[in-house]
């Protein structure tokens, strides 16, 4: 199941593992990633608190936590290969595996065909 939310990253869950990344929207808005700043392994993080931060030719933009959890695998390849999340946002260029506290905070995100009206009214 992949959820979205409203400052575009997206979860997709397995069990109470989720794995975290921007949206394919996002990196577009973003245009070419430099750096991506990861946490470490084992934080805590609750819903809508930074998870990461990536810097692109353009900007730096906080990626926020869609639930709470704990951090249990990050993405390395992004260290030497950021170029990963405009490749692949939601495929190769995941930011982070967390372990999910509350599976009912996904009930407040979106789904895709809301996502995808969320951001043709966002412009």
């Amino acid at each position: 199941m992949k959820k979205y939310t409203k400052t575009h990253e997206w979860i997709s869950v397995e069990g109470d593992v989720a794995v975290v990344g921007i949206t394919d929207h996002a990196q577009e808005k973003l245009g070419d990633v430099v750096y991506v700043n990861l946490p470490a392994v084992g934080k805590t993080v609750k819903k809508g608190e930074v998870l990461a931060t990536i810097e692109s030719v353009k900007s730096a933009a906080d990626v926020y936590a869609p639930v709470s959890g704990e951090v249990t695998e990050v993405n390395d390849r992004l260290r030497s290969e950021p170029e990963l999340v405009n490749k692949s946002p939601e495929g190769e260029g995941w930011l982070v595996k967390m372990k999910v506290f509350d599976l009912g905070e996904l009930n407040d995100l979106l789904d895709e065909p809301a996502y995808r009206k969320f951001c043709e009214e966002e412009g």
